[in-house]
């Protein structure tokens, strides 16, 4: 049976899809040396709530994910990863 997403949800994911690959991008600023861990602490977090389907939950998650990309973006600027 094919399982079909309502269009909230696609556009959800849509959202957190963006956000990893935004994520992805960022990290390749970062110093060589710390790019391995940050891509694997970032998979990590999107793999723990892989499975989650409260909408709430993950508007929550997008947000904070903003807010934590934004702080690590920044912090690269500031020391000329840029």
């Amino acid at each position: 049976m094919t399982h079909f997403m309502d269009l909230r949800a696609f556009i959800l994911r849509a959202r957190v899809l963006k956000l990893y690959s935004q994520a992805l991008r960022i990290i390749r600023r970062a110093p060589e040396h710390a790019q391995d861990e940050l891509r694997q602490t970032t998979r990590a977090e999107f793999e723990k709530y892989r499975h989650c389907d409260d909408t709430q939950k993950i508007r929550f998650l997008i947000s904070e994910g903003k807010q934590r990309l934004k702080g690590l973006g920044e912090l690269l600027d500031m020391t000329g990863h840029s």
